[in-house]
């Protein structure tokens, strides 16, 4: 069993052909979600409410299933924590993670929208290494790898350059998943940005990416939801962090719990650092 203090000891370069393989593996996995979020896109299937009250499909746990097998079969060693079921390996810990959240976005999902997307990320020691958006209706995916540019659909992709908070186009999900400090915080950024958006998930973060939009501001994500992301915006040019600055991070085992997080994405440092004073989160 590898302890926890071997993996953050440990820092051993990967390999161009390894991450062209777990590339590789994780375009597999998004390609099988796909294809059994789209049998049931725009269908007549029934919603159950998890324990928080979020809601999950069929197609929820049919996709992350799909993605799990595939995993298992190419890369036995490696663990898996999944939204829908949680850690999967026979060790307390493990040098590979596989993150996935098969449909981030499921109310975007059952109302027919399709602005959510299917959520793969490869943690090595801790580090995100590897991140899949990957819209399956749309047909568009985005990639991210560790030392890399990001890609969509195999073309790079880069964020834009918004200097100023007063010019920025600002995204979050909704305004009502805020509460209490979090809520006066966030609406003191809005309150200085040129447009204020709603209702994209993931996808806001896919279109930061591609310098489409400015900003991306949330309260209350669970590490599969932003895990991946983190490659993907880094990899444009962006900076992701939460809301005080600090790197993401979150620690995977069979012990794990995941936690809420605040999380701030930008095109660029100067905006990021404009937002971060905007918050005023400490």
């Amino acid at each position: 069993m590898i302890s926890s203090s071997k993996l953050a000891d440990h820092t051993e370069p990967i390999h161009h052909s390894d991450l062209d393989r777990f590339a590789g593996v994780g375009n597999e996995l998004a390609d099988a979600a796909g294809e059994v979020i789209r049998k049931y896109f725009r269908k007549s299937f029934d919603i159950l409410d998890k324990d928080d009250l979020s809601p999950v499909t069929i197609a929820d746990r049919a996709a992350e299933e799909s993605m799990v097998s595939i995993i298992e079969e190419n890369f036995p060693s490696h663990a898996i924590f999944g939204e829908e079921n949680g850690w999967r390996c026979k060790e307390k810990f493990a040098e590979y993670v596989w993150v996935l959240d098969p449909i981030d976005g499921t109310k975007s999902f059952i109302t027919g929208k399709p602005l959510f997307g299917t959520l793969i990320a490869l943690l090595h020691r801790g580090k995100p290494i590897l991140g899949i958006i990957d819209q399956p209706v749309l047909r568009e995916r985005w990639i991210g790898l560790n030392g890399r540019k990001t890609t969509l659909n195999g073309e790079e992709v880069s964020t834009r350059n918004c200097a100023k908070l007063s010019q920025s186009y600002l995204y979050t999900t909704s305004p009502h998943l805020f509460s209490g400090d979090a809520e006066v915080a966030f609406t003191r950024v809005r309150s200085q940005v040129k447009v204020p958006l709603y209702g994209c998930d993931c996808y806001a973060y896919a279109l930061l990416a591609s310098g489409f939009v400015d900003l991306v501001i949330e309260s209350g994500l669970k590490p599969y939801d932003f895990l991946s992301l983190i490659p993907v915006i880094e990899g444009a040019g962006g900076v992701i962090t939460d809301w005080g600055g600090h790197q993401l991070q979150w620690e995977a085992s069979i012990d794990s719990h995941p936690k809420s997080f605040n999380v701030l994405a930008a095109g660029g440092k100067e905006l990021h650092q404009q937002a971060l004073e905007s918050l005023e989160w400490q």
